[in-house]
């Protein structure tokens, strides 16, 4: 069933992660930040996310490891699996400096013409530190991408699409500060679209390391870490940078509105 899937998931995972170029392109040619539509799509993206770890990958990794163990056992490697995925995506979050952090919200408004051209080093400091800051953290998203569309195509596509919302506006906060430092658009969407394949490389490294270990017991630690990590991006990245693009209630219905998508989509494919 694995090897099946393998090119499906690795599509997918490209996909999500080259979302950064689209970000970075929307910078160019658009002339504000459309901050609802952020918000809500960023909403939506936390809530598809956010269902589907705990409605379906976590008990998927549950199943698996009460296979190998029993349910008790099963259930309690799950749960600390869970916890080893938030750890390890919070001690990521935490090594990235704060001032270069990916979370810093940026706006197409803020390519004013009076920037272009300023060779700020600190500017571009910035922007490939963010680029380098975004790459770390789409590392673990390419795995857990990668690994839902192992498992299920059609679960794999919904976390790629809601995991390449959440690239787009990171996109932007990668062209901005490069393309006032150097007043190149090329470089700007080099570096952005750069950060975006840690994403597949991620995907590449996990599966190349697990091809010959996969068991009831890897698939089961990796699926429930995934739903961790897709947990911490939702309430530590998505939900905030929602509600600093726009109103708090779009980001809430955002919410919602992912959630139910995800929940219908489930049900169509049970």
């Amino acid at each position: 069933m694995f090897e099946e899937n393998v090119l499906v998931a690795f599509g997918l995972t490209l996909f999500a992660g080259l979302a950064t170029g689209i970000g970075s392109a929307l910078a160019f040619f658009a002339k504000r930040t459309n901050t609802k539509f952020l918000s809500l799509a960023l909403g939506f993206s936390a809530g598809v996310m956010i269902y589907v770890s705990f409605v379906e990958i976590f008990f998927k990794a549950r199943d698996s490891l009460a296979e190998a163990y029993g349910l008790t056992k099963g259930t309690w490697l799950t749960v600390a699996a869970f916890f080893g995925g938030i750890l390890l995506i919070g001690i990521i979050d935490k090594l990235v400096p704060s001032f270069e952090n990916p979370h810093e919200i940026r706006g197409v408004e803020e390519m004013g013409p009076q920037k272009v051209g300023d060779k700020n080093q600190k500017l571009l400091r910035m922007g490939m530190f963010t680029a380098l800051a975004i790459a770390i953290h789409n590392f673990p998203e390419g795995l857990a991408t990668f690994a839902a569309a192992l498992s299920d195509p059609a679960l794999g596509i919904s976390i790629a699409v809601a995991i390449a919302i959440h690239n787009i506006p990171e996109g932007i906060s990668v062209s901005v500060p490069i393309y006032y430092a150097t007043g190149s658009k090329k470089k700007a969407f080099y570096y952005s679209f750069l950060s975006g394949v840690a994403e597949p490389i991620g995907a590449l490294i996990g599966y190349f390391i697990l091809l010959n270990f996969f068991s009831d017991f890897i698939f089961g630690i990796l699926f429930a870490g995934v739903a961790g990590i897709m947990v911490f991006i939702s309430l530590d990245e998505l939900l905030p940078s929602a509600q600093k693009y726009g109103e708090h209630h779009l980001s809430i219905y955002g919410l919602i509105l992912g959630m139910a998508v995800m929940a219908l989509s489930l049900l169509l494919f049970m």
